[in-house]
């Protein structure tokens, strides 16, 4: 018995060690604490069971764990390339941005003066290309600035505000009347908010005055009597309603 019992502490000895690797340690000390052999046994038998059951349990979050990580796989190589595609159009759109500006500025030496000439022209006139017939017109319009205002003129020399919009017009091959007025009745009418450069500009109830808009808040117009032609403040007026040629 005495052997018995012997044995039976060795092994329990080697399973607490091993138990105690496990972080079960004092699960073992539970059985190094009795001396008869027949309990020792039978709760040797459980604490077998019992490891075999975390052994399973453990076999099982490792196959979950393998199967997961499968899934996984494809969704992180997934991640990884999307990451990579918006980094890639994100240097691409700057790289896009930066050759707008660049093209804009080309086209305003083209379309316009790319400084203003004093008090007549403080900003670039215009301030942006529009494109199509409205860049042929503001373009007209923003190279008589400084010429003087007089009224029933439309150029070459002198013009009038509508003599001013209606020559600007006509070079860019848009026929329109020599009436602010009747500018107003003939042209489709814009919001404030899709104003581009080219389209025009009708102030005060009985639509006496009308300018260009050079964009970003400016216009180019022929102001009155004796004065010369010259960029201002859109909104330094009585605004009526905008209009658009074409």
């Amino acid at each position: 018995m005495e052997q018995q019992v012997l044995v039976t502490r060795t092994r329990i000895g080697v399973l607490a060690d091993q138990l105690y690797r496990g972080g079960a340690l004092a699960q073992a000390n539970a059985f190094l604490s009795s001396g008869d052999a027949s309990a020792m046994a039978e709760r040797l038998l459980v604490l077998d069971q019992l490891a075999h059951d975390k052994k399973a349990r453990i076999a099982d979050v490792l196959s979950a764990k393998s199967a997961l990580d499968e899934v996984k796989r494809p969704l992180d190589e997934l991640v990884a390339q999307l990451t990579k595609t918006e980094a890639e159009q994100a240097a691409r759109a700057k790289a896009i941005e930066a050759e707008i500006k660049k093209l804009n500025k080309l086209r305003l030496d083209a379309y316009g003066s790319q400084s203003g000439i004093g008090e007549l022209a403080p900003v670039p006139c215009p301030t942006s290309y529009p494109g199509g017939a409205g860049a042929q017109a503001v373009k007209f319009a923003c190279k008589q600035i400084g010429k003087i205002y007089v009224w029933g003129a439309s150029g070459p020399d002198h013009f009038d505000c509508s003599g001013l919009t209606m020559a600007a017009w006509r070079a860019a091959g848009v026929s329109l009347p020599h009436n602010a007025k009747a500018q107003r009745a003939e042209v489709k009418s814009v919001s404030r908010s899709e104003l581009r450069p080219g389209d025009l500009v009708f102030y005060y109830s009985d639509l006496h005055h009308v300018g260009m808009y050079a964009g970003n808040g400016w216009i180019v117009h022929a102001s009155r009597s004796g004065l010369p032609i010259r960029m201002r403040k859109m909104d330094d007026g009585n605004i009526h309603s905008y209009g658009r040629p074409a």
